[in-house]
């Protein structure tokens, strides 16, 4: 394994980061194929074994058990000071912002039960799950740094926003001395490029770690075109970000599959190797063994320069989709609140 500086941080974290939105108790979320807590331990325990230290879970994951099992296995197998552990909160709910639940207190409330959750004092990154456009910038800011001087969190992140919107919240950080955003979580693979067009720019500007999730496409990646798996058939958000580009993604899916026959590797490896030229440490997820060993396998694969064109040429824009596309619509409703005078405070 490999290790690498996240960002503006001093954290050192693994070049794969073992994404744990498959752990959790399948009754407390939306995701048939969430694996218990007996096979989770096995995962996070072999990816430790492989050198990864960089575990990325949240709270709206399976009703916060994926958190749960996480931080049991990690107190169980490895000492809180070897490993970084990330998680995530949500946006106010409408009933907290009835009530007057402000930014500050909601970020409090979170933070609080996520480490009851995993059974710790802190975390290591604590990351805004996604754009609140009900709260103002500053209450968000000012919540996340008091989480930071409490010692709860050391460093935070963001996750799903655009660049506008992380250049905005840091410079409004920068300004009233708040703790800054280390790193931004967004959906960046070989068939979903959307990214390069300004975050990318963004966070080499500003050494802006950039930690992706589906970083193999929900799988997609690491298969030949047909074949299918449980997630597959059953992710219905997944299948509702790349069913409608699946003819020009599958020109890109046959190429990892020839350069990985080529080289005598997995998809997976090929797949990881392209993102991990791109990237401080993609967040992989893991349900079966065999993921983490892929994932890990593909630090060591160096792609040239030629392949990796080969890689990119095919792709075509694609539109955004889930989490981004709904900012789209709310960036668009906010801006014209902005235009009519009727400013957020």
């Amino acid at each position: 394994m490999q290790y690498i500086q996240l960002g503006n941080s001093d954290l050192q974290v693994s070049r794969i980061c073992m994404g744990c939105m498959g752990f959790g108790d399948a009754s407390n979320g939306q995701h048939s194929w969430t694996i218990d807590e007996e096979h989770s331990r096995q995962i996070i325990k072999r990816g430790l074994e492989l050198g990864v230290n960089f575990f990325d879970t949240a709270i709206a994951y399976q009703s916060g058990t994926s958190e749960q099992y996480v931080g049991r296995a990690l107190r169980d197998f490895a000492k809180r000071d070897d490993v970084v552990v990330a998680t995530k909160f949500l946006p106010r709910t409408q009933d907290e912002i009835k009530a007057g639940i402000t930014g500050q207190q909601h970020i409090q409330r979170m933070i609080d039960k996520s480490l009851e959750n995993l059974g710790t004092d802190h975390v290591d990154l604590y990351i805004y799950h996604m754009w609140d456009y009900e709260t103002p910038l500053y209450d968000i800011m000012d919540g996340l740094n008091q989480a930071v001087k409490a010692g709860k969190t050391r460093f935070i992140g963001i996750s799903n926003c655009f660049a506008w919107q992380l250049a905005k919240a840091n410079a409004l950080a920068e300004a009233n001395g708040f703790a800054k955003f280390v790193s931004v979580q967004g959906h960046y693979n070989l068939i979903f490029r959307e990214e390069e067009r300004e975050m990318a720019e963004l966070c080499r500007a500003d050494n802006i770690a950039l930690t992706p999730y589906s970083a193999l496409a929900s799988g997609r990646l690491s298969r030949h075109s047909g074949e299918t798996s449980k997630r597959l058939q059953e992710d219905s958000y997944a299948k509702f970000k790349y069913d409608a580009t699946e003819a020009q993604d599958a020109i890109i899916i046959e190429r990892v599959a020839e350069l990985a026959e080529r080289h005598g590797v997995s998809m997976t490896e090929v797949s990881l190797a392209w993102l991990l030229t791109k990237v401080t440490s993609p967040v992989v997820g893991a349900t079966k063994l065999h993921h983490i060993e892929g994932a890990a396998k593909a630090v060591d694969l160096q792609l040239s320069d030629e392949e990796l064109a080969w890689l990119e040429e095919p792709y075509v824009p694609h539109a955004l989709v889930g989490v981004m596309a709904q900012n789209t619509a709310a960036a668009a409703k906010e801006s014209h609140v902005w235009s009519t005078g009727n400013q957020k405070i």
